[in-house]
């Protein structure tokens, strides 16, 4: 709804309307209390409740599907390697590389979503997700696993900025846009409990192929249900032709990424650490590509990947640092402290997936707590707590005794899962609200975009550093007491975070208000 109609809809009724209705006289509705109802109602693109409770399914699955593929791989990870003979060192390639493809072209498709509209891209990501699943669960050697996993990666880099960019568009700011970003953050949290999950009872009782399987049907369903209940009346506004692809900046922007994570990755397990020389070749090259990223983005492109508009809302740019750092400490209790557990600790994985039982009802209760009080605690509160929660969460993993020695389950790992979960939730909650409030409709794929890319690269390159850390300890000092220090880092990272956050996290109340475009025509009507 423009300003303009808007202000149509305040003007009082006419005198002739007054009189032949004169029994039931409305009380005039200030723009304030009208921006504030709107903020509150169902989108008028929705028939109904239902059709709109399907479609938010569709989308919230699809950030599900996601964590799903992350989480649950590396439970699974130990009988497929067994099966398809694959090296310890060459088992960060199945493992990283979903990862690393979506995190390495997020920004390319979130443009694609700008330009083409984020419907036809959405259900094409689910499609692809789905066929190299079940393809993925006949995989007979460690190649085929490994391509099949990117071009996995390659679906949910179709969908998770499209999502985010369907919802931030159909959503006006206020509490029902507030509620329905939280819910949307919850699905990570429950989809990582769920694929460790389906990961534990798969190895435990079945062939490692039913976990790819079981996904594509929970892809299949998530499809059905987006297809069956997008507003399609609202279709044929949401392709946007007025920004172009920058093929120069998604170039150099993919091959920075990829190679510099490459590296970090892999120096942990090359021959000679950093000092073999494929991996300082690719590790420059990644630097070199970075370099030519920002002068790309600068200097040469008409409509470059990363407008340099989305950076002068304040603190844009340590927001999405601290919260790269806070996503890098979840991956760092889901895959570092999962290991540990198993290794260290002897926990079976069905074990496992009892103790992180309460990340995925905690992560719901705070998901929904937050989505309705985001309007009234101001942002810089929530994302301190968020901080505090984060070094909390890996400060217990890092000094929690041997098993035999007071290291209980409800001492320790019980409080960091909570902590972990809130830490996440209500951070990632926060931003998503955030940076699809104040970027235009035409950059909502951008901001799918940012804000996955920021997430993925957290994990990505955070464990990429605790591999290096890990592989640097365990020699001298034992397996405990490598993850030990992998934790201890996380406390490090944690704690720059929060830094961060109390200096630069003033982000105000997600309350109901005009939307980017609307202030926009405001300041140019004015």
């Amino acid at each position: 709804m423009t300003v303009e109609n808007l202000r149509r809809a305040f003007r009082a009724p006419s005198k002739s309307a007054c009189r032949s209705n004169m029994p039931e006289i409305p009380q005039e509705e200030s723009p304030s209390a009208r921006i504030e109802r709107l903020g509150r109602e169902r989108p008028s693109a929705f028939s109904s409740l239902w059709s709109e409770l399907f479609c938010v399914f569709g989308i919230i699955m699809s950030q599900f599907l996601t964590e799903f593929f992350v989480s649950g791989f590396t439970v699974i990870l130990p009988p497929l390697a067994e099966e398809l003979q694959i090296s310890q060192d060459s088992q960060v390639w199945p493992a990283t590389a979903f990862s690393l493809v979506i995190s390495s072209t997020l920004l390319i498709f979130g443009r694609l979503g700008d330009i083409w509209g984020g419907y036809p891209l959405f259900f094409a990501g689910l499609t692809w997700l789905l066929i190299w699943s079940l393809v993925a669960g006949f995989s007979s050697s460690p190649v085929m696993l490994n391509i099949c996993r990117a071009l996995q990666g390659l679906g949910a880099a179709a969908f998770l900025p499209t999502g985010v960019m369907i919802l931030g568009t159909l959503y006006r700011p206020g509490p029902r846009k507030n509620l329905v970003f939280a819910i949307y953050g919850t699905a990570g949290v429950l989809g990582f409990f769920g694929g460790i999950a389906i990961a534990g009872v798969v190895g435990q009782f079945l062939h490692w192929g039913w976990y790819f399987w079981i996904g594509a049907i929970l892809a299949a369903i998530t499809l059905a249900a987006a297809i069956c209940a997008m507003p399609y009346s609202a279709l044929r506004n949401d392709s946007r032709k007025k920004v172009k692809m920058d093929y120069l900046g998604a170039i150099c922007i993919f091959c920075s990424l990829i190679f510099t994570i490459f590296a970090i990755t892999q120096s942990a397990h090359a021959p000679s650490g950093w000092k073999t020389p494929y991996i300082l070749a690719t590790f420059l090259l990644g630097i070199m590509f970075l370099a030519g990223t920002w002068y790309v983005e600068q200097n040469v492109a008409s409509d470059p990947l990363l407008p340099a508009s989305l950076f002068t809302v304040k603190s844009m740019t340590p927001l999405l640092i601290a919260l790269l750092l806070l996503y890098g400490t979840w991956g760092i209790f889901s895959v570092n402290g999962s290991l540990y557990f198993q290794t260290v600790l002897s926990a079976s994985p069905l074990q496992v997936v009892i103790w992180y039982i309460p990340i995925g009802v905690v992560g719901l209760v705070v998901s929904v707590i937050e989505g309705y009080i985001l309007h009234l605690v101001p942002g810089h509160i929530l994302l301190i707590i968020s901080g505090l929660a984060a070094v909390g969460s890996q400060l217990l993993l890092a000094l929690m005794p041997p098993r035999g020695e007071g290291g209980s389950y409800w001492a320790w790992i019980f409080p960091s899962a909570i902590l972990s979960t809130i830490g996440i939730d209500l951070s990632t909650i926060l931003m998503t609200v955030f940076i699809t409030t104040v970027v235009p409709a035409e950059q909502q794929g951008l901001a799918g975009g940012v804000l996955n890319s920021v997430l993925q690269l957290g994990v990505a390159l955070v464990l990429g550093f605790t591999d290096i850390i890990q592989s640097g300890v365990v020699e001298d000092s034992g397996l405990e007491e490598s993850y030990k220090a992998t934790f201890w880092f996380g406390v490090g990272v944690a704690g720059a975070s929060l830094v961060i956050l109390v200096i630069w996290g003033r982000i105000p109340k997600a309350v109901s208000e005009l939307t980017a475009d609307e202030k926009r025509e405001q300041v140019a009507s004015s």
